[in-house]
């Protein structure tokens, strides 16, 4: 837990870019990175994490100041997981960058020390069906006391530890070590649906009967973009992330497996005064470089009335999610059917605002809401059956969630949509939309390319066939 004392140095660097300040920390284990609007954190080598694969969870402790070792004796996550505060004394001795309060930091509603990580989609819906789990890391959460933000346009370094000195010289040399020559990302084939226009159409359909059977209401039917792929995805990461301006975007990278966030969709704010925030996403137009024809794109989202049904569903699903730990009455919906514009597409974005119950534990509250009701459907767990049988692929972190805790529990997690995964070679991109009685196949179909063509095409432009023949032929 967190010392009362806190290290506070300014970084200097020969570049401030996320993509650069990653890479060249990219050796330390755990570096991951999260933007929440417009505050933009890394964090590295974590005190502990833990990782779940394969339906195992794992356990590990840093003992040294690049070295972990595995815990043997564990439980369940929870047992990494600590929010109750400790009055101990700080053993340091005062160093003249250490502020003596942690005031000026925990007034604030970003990061300021505890758990970073993701959490799977699969991993979510186990909770309450039989669900197919990807072979990839399906949960990591790291406890980082050591973590660097982006503030007043340079990078600050903040640490808890006691050798938090020590670290801010590690990190200060690596940042002007000569620039880290990453693995060198290229596709191996170009990143295709897995379905052709038949199956989305059967899938869809099928879908169409369940909804006529009364089994439910309304179903996000996603489709998976895949390829293969050599070298880092975070070489792609800085193109991707100035390509859809996303107020909750992110990288990890654990071991093999690279998680990129180009997420528009908050999923909870976990505030002070136990307050919780909700921004459901559902109904989508694309944009358009003419700003008469956007403007009508706007406005047919604003007056759809199917749009309107599907994200007031959502609304309610979510009002219930939350009310099993919320105090009674204090579920609100102060936002319905406001339109946000992004670079690519118009989303139909509602908000729900809760106070949780003085016993809730943050970490039950998210696993209790996950998966998010605007990537599932309603009732949220016939939803996920269905899924489940029509989609025949685990999703992955694809419609999971990554964020943070602050250890007083205050935090923020996303909706992982607009997100490529990769591991080993395997490269995975998803999109969907919800399906209603009112849906209609062509439109949704074309919904799904509305959303990720943009990121489609800018992840292919990194297959060079020409490249590939070469080598073959050599």
């Amino acid at each position: 837990m967190l010392s009362n004392s806190i290290f506070k140095q300014t970084l200097t660097s020969p570049q401030s870019s996320i993509a650069h300040i990653l890479r060249q920390l990219e050796a330390l284990f755990g570096c991951t990175y999260l933007a929440n609007q417009d505050i933009a954190t890394i964090g590295f080598l974590p005190k502990k994490y833990t990782i779940m694969m394969q339906q195992q969870i794992h356990i590990y402790n840093r003992t040294s100041l690049l070295n972990y070792e595995k815990e043997l004796d564990h439980s369940s996550v929870l047992d990494s997981l600590s929010f109750k505060k400790q009055n101990k004394t700080d053993k340091t001795d005062c160093h003249p960058t250490h502020d003596a309060s942690l005031k000026n930091i925990k007034n604030v509603p970003y990061f300021h020390g505890g758990y970073i990580g993701f959490i799977d989609y699969n991993f979510a819906a186990q909770q309450s069906i039989d669900s197919q789990i990807r072979t990839q890391p399906n949960l990591y959460l790291g406890l980082y006391e050591t973590f660097l933000k982006y503030e007043n346009d340079q990078w600050i370094f903040y640490s808890h530890e006691e050798n938090a000195l020590d670290l801010f010289e590690l990190v200060q040399n690596l940042l002007f070590k000569p620039a880290i020559d990453i693995a060198h990302f290229q596709l191996t084939g170009k990143c295709m649906p897995r379905w052709s226009k038949q199956q989305y159409k059967h899938a869809f359909y099928k879908v169409q009967d369940y909804i006529k059977a009364g089994d439910c209401y309304q179903i996000n039917l996603t489709q998976e973009f895949i390829a293969q792929a050599t070298g880092s995805l975070l070489q792609t990461a800085e193109k991707f992330w100035q390509l859809t301006d996303a107020p909750y975007s992110g990288y990890l990278k654990i071991n093999d497996f690279e998680l990129l966030s180009c997420s528009p969709e908050l999923f909870i704010d976990f505030q002070a005064d136990r307050k919780i925030v909700t921004k459901p996403i559902k109904g989508t137009m694309p944009r358009f470089d003419d700003p008469i024809l956007d403007e009508q794109s706007k406005n047919t989202l604003i007056h759809s009335e199917k749009d309107q049904a599907e994200n007031v569903m959502i609304v309610d699903l979510l009002r219930n999610d939350l009310s099993v730990y919320a105090e009674i009455g204090s579920v609100k919906t102060p936002k319905l059917f406001n339109i946000e514009s992004f670079n690519q597409v118009h989303h139909m974005v509602s908000e729900v605002t809760a106070t949780l119950k003085a016993d809730a534990n943050p970490f039950d509250v998210l696993m209790s809401a996950l998966p998010g009701g605007s990537i599932t459907g309603a009732p949220k767990i016939r939803a996920m059956q269905i899924i489940e049988e029509i989609e025949n692929a685990p999703r992955g972190a694809y419609c999971g969630s990554m964020g943070y805790f602050n250890f007083d529990g205050t935090g923020s997690w996303n909706i992982l949509i607009r997100s490529i995964q990769k591991y080993q070679k395997n490269v995975s991109l998803w999109a969907g939309g919800g399906i209603t009685i009112a849906s209609d196949c062509d439109a949704e179909y074309q919904e799904c390319f509305d959303k990720v063509s943009a990121m489609l095409d800018l992840l292919n432009t990194w297959y060079l066939p020409e490249s590939s023949n070469e080598k073959s032929e050599s």
